[in-house]
């Protein structure tokens, strides 16, 4: 498992269907760059930020993309996407077909700063999806507030705390105090 920081970095949505548009608010709500290449788009796509493509993926749409995410109910496109992203060296996901992957995107439960991530690896996303709703009923905005106090903490305890071990023993000190 890992995150990655897609603030500012160039997405591409193949695919401007309902899952196409799910895609991107996601990659949206990360921070990312996002473009959306397709023939038609669904209505709620133009009221995002996002460039659209009007046309059929072509490999060059990959050109100065960091990730991509294939949704398109066409089996063929989202394999090209995939072949053409691995060749490429570009992060891949290919939505409902996990072989297809490079990448998993996992169900998120924002609450700024914290993401809480929950994945299945691809074997259920209905599953991570009410795993996320269920960790939503704990994470709060007590535990946001909370996080950017610590985070604030951080240099202080950098400065004056002499090991990687003393900052751990201190911080998790304080979470345990805050959140008995």
């Amino acid at each position: 498992m890992a995150c990655l920081d897609l603030t500012g970095r160039d997405c591409l949505v193949v695919g401007g269907g309902r899952v196409g548009l799910e895609k991107a608010r996601g990659l949206l709500d990360c921070g990312a760059r996002v473009t959306v290449v397709a023939p038609d788009i669904v209505p709620e796509l133009n009221d995002l930020p996002v460039e659209w493509i009007e046309g059929r993926y072509a490999s060059w749409d990959l050109d100065k993309c960091w990730l991509v995410v294939a949704a398109t109910p066409d089996r063929e496109v989202n394999r090209r996407v995939f072949a053409d992203a691995e060749r490429l060296g570009i992060f891949c996901n290919v939505a409902d077909d996990p072989a297809l992957c490079s990448l998993i995107l996992p169900a998120v439960h924002r609450v700024d700063p914290i993401a809480v991530a929950v994945s299945t690896g691809g074997a259920s996303p209905a599953l991570a999806q009410r795993l996320r709703r269920e960790i939503a009923a704990i994470v709060g905005p007590e535990h946001a507030s909370l996080a950017r106090r610590l985070q604030a903490l951080r240099p202080w305890a950098k400065e004056h705390l002499p090991s990687y071990e003393a900052r751990r023993d201190y911080f998790a000190d304080l979470v345990a105090r805050e959140l008995p």
